[in-house]
């Protein structure tokens, strides 16, 4: 189950799914958000990818069910199951959602309005 923390623009989030092409990176993998950059980790800590936020498109996919996400890092699309309960169908404000608004939330900011 994914725990998230989210103040601004910064959003951390653990128990995570990576997917790259219907192959499974991680099972509970990390995302970051922190001073402008959005990390993909391993459960190990291990970097998949990374890349400043204003690079990063990340939205909700029309196919998938709830509690996903598809991100596209460095010209690379994974998709992210970030809440196990949301994608079994419990509703409510998800970590999906927080994700999504921290990108947006990083994209408006800028790089020099998220440092202070």
């Amino acid at each position: 189950m994914a725990e998230a923390e989210f103040a601004a623009s910064e959003f951390k989030a653990t128990g995570v799914r990576i997917e790259r092409f219907l192959r499974s990176l991680t099972r509970a993998g990390q995302i970051k958000i922190k001073d402008g950059r959005l990390e993909l980790l391993t459960s190990y800590g291990r970097e998949i990818d990374s890349a400043p936020v204003d690079s990063v498109h990340a939205s909700r996919p029309w196919f998938a069910a709830r509690g996903r996400a598809r991100a596209t890092v460095n010209g690379t699309r994974y998709l992210l199951t970030l809440d196990q309960r949301e994608a079994a169908g419990d509703t409510g404000a998800g970590t999906t959602s927080r994700f999504l608004d921290a990108v947006r939330t990083a994209h408006t900011r800028g790089p020099r309005e998220s440092r202070d």
